[in-house]
């Protein structure tokens, strides 16, 4: 199996493709495989690397609160991209993931070409802030005490995933069966340390307002948790265009992959092209 090395903690990667690199960043309840329908998409023309954060096997599962937070899932995207060669990408991530993709623009801005920022938002609000940490810390507890397995069952048919469940029912299913698999432990500390403890990103408010990358947001109209992120990183960040996706929760990729990857598709060529431009 192919792994990166991030300090102490092996990165399980894949890479498919040649061209340009897009480095795909998962969510916390899935893995690298969610972006199977982009990575068959995306590879006829690019360079495409997904891989598994910690926390998910076959990467390493550290067994310590210190080895988990927003700063390692930072990093670790880094170390694939270091480990690979690669000096200058697309960094497209969902949920946990684009919160990460959006701190490795502020963080290596020289690294990163363009931002995909899908379903990000989820605990920023500062009304719905204690809620949602009260929320996250429970779920992980629940990790550590019913498993993994019973755990999917509450998290795919919550408000913002049920969606999938009714567009695509064969989707759904490879879904929660990956999600039945996650490791007890990693997804209890990644609650615990990286989405309990995350900043809300509105501490980064002025920093998001230097940003100078292209950068799509993308954010399903019933994802209703980040909905009012979504609007405000719109005025805040320059060079930010939002896509809204009527219809749709959660998942964006899984519910909507042929406009997922079309609305992408037509990003990256406003990049390339030099018509993405700031406000």
């Amino acid at each position: 199996m192919p792994y990166a090395q991030s300090g102490k903690v092996r990165l399980y990667y894949e890479e498919t493709g040649a061209g340009f690199p897009i480095l795909f960043v998962h969510e916390y309840g899935s893995d690298y495989r969610e972006w199977e329908t982009q990575v068959r998409y995306f590879s006829r023309r690019y360079r495409c690397v997904t891989f598994n954060a910690r926390g998910y096997p076959p990467s390493d599962v550290p067994q310590t609160n210190a080895d988990y937070g927003y700063e390692f899932a930072r990093d670790d995207a880094v170390a694939v991209l270091n480990h690979l060669g690669i000096r200058h990408a697309y960094i497209v991530g969902l949920s946990q993931g684009a919160y990460a993709t959006l701190q490795f623009g502020l963080r290596y801005p020289e690294m990163a070409r363009a931002l995909v920022v899908a379903g990000v938002g989820s605990g920023s609000p500062r009304a719905l802030r204690d809620e949602f940490v009260k929320n996250t810390l429970a779920n992980a507890e629940a990790f550590l005490t019913q498993g993994s397995a019973a755990v999917a069952e509450t998290m795919a048919n919550s408000p913002t995933r049920i969606q999938l469940k009714a567009k695509n029912p064969r989707g759904y299913e490879e879904f929660l069966a990956h999600l039945r698999e996650h490791s007890n432990t990693g997804m209890a500390l990644v609650g615990r340390n990286y989405q309990a403890k995350r900043p809300s990103l509105e501490d980064f408010g002025p920093a998001l307002g230097q940003m100078t990358m292209p950068v799509l947001l993308a954010c399903g109209d019933e994802d209703e948790p980040c909905i009012e992120t979504n609007l405000w990183l719109k005025r805040v960040i320059p060079t930010a265009g939002l896509w809204m996706v009527p219809r749709t929760g959660h998942a964006i990729n899984l519910e909507e992959p042929a406009a997922f990857n079309d609305e992408l598709s037509k990003f990256f060529a406003a990049v390339e092209n030099g018509e993405w431009r700031g406000r």
